[in-house]
């Protein structure tokens, strides 16, 4: 079982903007030999474009990385918080979770089939809800396809650049300009292709930590389902023949205890039976000696003798 208690999504967060503050970090610190790699001596503009649109994805695909990862942190809170108010027996806290949440979205989904009587397909909710998930991480798979091919195209059109110099150096022996062009394009594929390689590296590690909290978000999601949800709402053949059963346990643990207090009373009666039968032995002897008392009596005040009515 998925431990609910981690909230995976905070540390992956936490682990980008670290790594983020350390490279902005390595950037200042080595400024100046960056400012000779990219921007001296530069003939054209290329260099700088094809750079400046590898960081641009970069810095984008990064930003939808750490908004989706803020927002499975806080649909990992929800879901705890419902997982542990389920484990107490109590139902869902609707007023502490949002309604967008995706442990809310289900509970209600789950809610409208139970009233209408619908059977509750879990499969179907699940693919329906992986299908849904995996459009918000689309641009960022993009973004990690794309870096590396980036990369590869501003080296071949620096080669282009370059090859074109070499070609103007061998008409032209005499001119320094194609030799400069060559050195030119050279160290544009150099930068692209190291700037495509440093951010593509950055960028998958946290796409690939990115699919594992939406993996683990959604499996701890169906196994709230699974635990807590359809044994609450759904109705199949299988659950209600484990209901049945669970009914007929039930009454054999009351006629057991029917029979076990039938035992007792049956005790109880023939403890006061013989109650009954002591009372009567010893009230027998106290009859007879109140008649030989007012036998003794009658004798000794000569009264009269007794009528056949008296």
């Amino acid at each position: 079982m998925v431990d609910l208690s981690v909230n995976y999504s905070r540390r992956v967060l936490l682990r980008l903007v670290i790594l983020l503050l350390l490279a902005v970090a390595l950037v200042f610190a080595g400024l100046t030999l960056l400012g000779e790699v990219y921007f001296s001596n530069q003939l054209t503009g290329t260099g700088l474009v094809i750079n400046g649109a590898i960081v641009a994805l970069f810095v984008l695909g990064t930003v939808k990385i750490m908004q989706v990862l803020l927002r499975y942190q806080s649909e990992e809170s929800a879901l705890r918080r419902v997982a542990d108010a389920m484990e107490e027996g109590d139902y869902l806290p609707e007023s502490e979770v949002s309604p967008r949440r995706l442990i809310a979205q289900r509970l209600a989904a789950i809610r409208s089939l139970s009233k209408r009587n619908a059977p509750i397909d879990h499969s179907a909710l699940a693919a329906t809800l992986l299908a849904s998930e995996s459009t918000r991480i689309s641009f960022a798979r993009f973004v990690n396809n794309t870096l590396i091919l980036v990369g590869v195209f501003g080296t071949i059109v620096s080669l282009s650049m370059a090859l074109v110099g070499a070609s103007n150096l061998l008409n032209n022996v005499e001119s320094m300009a194609g030799m400069e062009q060559v050195i030119h394009g050279m160290s544009t594929a150099l930068s692209t292709t190291m700037t495509a390689i440093v951010c593509y590296l950055f960028f998958g590690y946290f796409f690939i930590k990115l699919t594992d909290a939406q993996t683990r978000l959604l499996s701890n999601l169906e196994q709230v389902t699974t635990l807590h949800l359809l044994p609450r709402y759904a109705h199949s053949s299988d659950t209600m023949l484990h209901e049945v059963a669970g009914l007929v346990r039930s009454l054999q643990q009351v006629v057991n205890q029917m029979q076990q207090a039938q035992g007792d009373y049956l005790a109880a009666g023939q403890g006061l039976r013989e109650v009954v039968s002591a009372v009567n032995q010893q009230v027998s002897p106290m009859g007879r000696n109140i008649e030989s008392i007012k036998a003794v009596l009658h004798e000794g005040f000569r009264l009269p003798p007794k009528g056949p009515d008296a």
